[in-house]
C-alpha cells in the first residue's frame, strides 16, 4: 500500500506540471486553438509540442517513477486497493496546487481530502492478499479490445462540444490506464518468448499510449476538472471489478463492507477535488513561446 500511495504522490504532482505545460503548448497550425466540435481529439503533435516544455518533462519523469511504484503495488495488493490509492492522486494534485499555483482549499475541499485519507485507511485495514487467479484466456484479448475502443472513441471525441469532449477524453484515458493496471497482473512471466506471446504485454503498451494521448488532449482542449473526473471513474471501477470477478481479489473475511465503504469514500473525495485542475498558474508569455523561437 505504501508503494501505491507513493505512486499517487508522483502522478498527482505530475498532473499539475503537465496541465500547465500542455496549455502553454503552441496550438497546431489550422487547429483553431482546439475549438469545440471539429477534428480529432487525438493530436500526437500536441504531445510533441508539450515535450518542449520543461514542466512536461518533469511530469514525465514523475510519471515514470510512479509507474514503477505502481507495478510493485499491483504485484502485491488487490486491484481495488491500488485503484483507490491512485484516485488519491487527485487529492495530491489539490495540495500541490495550493503550494505551486497559489490556490486555496475551502472547508468542503479540506473535508474531501480527509475523506480520501479515511477511505484509504479503511481499504488498508480491510485488504486481503492479492488474488492469484489467472482469469479466462479471453480476458487478455479483451484488454486489447478495450484499449482500441478507448482510442477510437477518443479520436472521434473532437467532434463533441467542449464539456462532453473533456469527459469522453478523460474517461477514455482512464480506461487506457485501467488496461495497464490489469495487464500488469496478467503478465506472469518475463521470459522470452513467453512474454512476447502474451497479449497482455501489447495491451499494456497500447493502453499506456492511449491513456497518455487522450489525457494530454483533454488537458489542452477542455475542462481539466471534467477530464480528471472521467479518468478517475475509468481507471478505478473497471480494474476493481476485474480483480474481484476474475483474478481472485478479496477483502479480509468479514470486512467486505469496510473495503466497499472505503473505496466509495476515496473515489467520492477524489472527484470533489478534481476542480483543482481547472485553473493552472499562467505561464509567462516568453516561456510559452519558447518552442516557436527554437523552431
Amino acid at each position: 500500500m505504501i508503494c501505491a500511495l507513493a505512486s499517487a504522490v508522483c502522478f498527482g504532482t505530475a498532473s499539475v506540471l503537465q496541465a500547465v505545460a500542455t496549455r502553454a503548448a503552441e496550438p497546431a497550425a489550422g487547429s483553431g486553438g482546439g475549438g469545440a466540435g471539429t477534428g480529432s481529439a487525438v493530436d500526437p503533435g500536441l504531445l510533441l509540442r508539450a515535450l518542449a516544455q520543461w514542466r512536461f518533462l518533469a511530469g514525465l519523469a514523475l510519471d515514470g517513477l510512479g509507474f514503477l511504484l505502481q507495478v510493485v503495488a499491483l504485484r502485491s495488493i488487490p486491484l481495488y486497493a491500488v485503484g483507490a490509492a491512485l484516485a488519491a492522486s487527485l487529492a495530491v494534485t489539490a495540495l500541490v496546487a495550493v503550494r505551486l499555483l497559489g490556490t486555496r482549499l475551502s472547508a468542503t475541499e479540506w473535508s474531501a481530502v480527509g475523506m480520501v485519507c479515511a477511505g484509504l485507511m479503511m481499504i488498508a485495514l480491510a485488504s486481503g492478499p492479492e488474488g492469484h487467479d489467472a482469469g479466462p484466456p479471453a480476458l487478455r484479448w479483451s484488454l486489447l479490445v478495450a484499449a482500441a475502443s478507448a482510442f477510437l472513441v477518443g479520436a472521434l471525441a473532437g467532434r463533441l462540444p467542449g464539456r462532453p469532449r473533456a469527459l469522453v477524453l478523460g474517461l477514455g484515458a482512464g480506461v487506457g490506464f485501467g488496461v495497464v493496471e490489469v495487464s500488469v497482473r496478467l503478465i506472469d512471466s518475463v521470459a522470452i518468448p513467453r512474454i512476447l506471446g502474451n497479449p497482455a504485454l501489447y495491451a499494456l503498451a497500447f493502453g499506456a499510449v492511449t491513456g497518455f494521448l487522450l489525457l494530454t488532449s483533454a488537458f489542452h482542449r477542455g475542462s481539466v476538472t471534467v477530464a480528471t473526473a472521467g479518468m478517475v471513474l475509468g481507471e478505478t471501477a473497471g480494474p476493481a471489478l476485474v480483480g474481484i470477478v476474475w483474478l481472485g481479489d478479496r477483502p479480509r473475511e468479514g470486512l467486505q463492507w469496510l473495503a466497499a465503504v472505503g473505496f466509495l469514500a476515496a473515489v467520492a473525495g477524489a472527484l470533489v477535488l478534481t476542480r483543482f485542475g481547472e485553473a493552472p498558474a499562467p505561464v509567462p508569455e516568453a516561456e510559452a513561446n519558447e518552442p516557436s523561437r527554437r523552431g
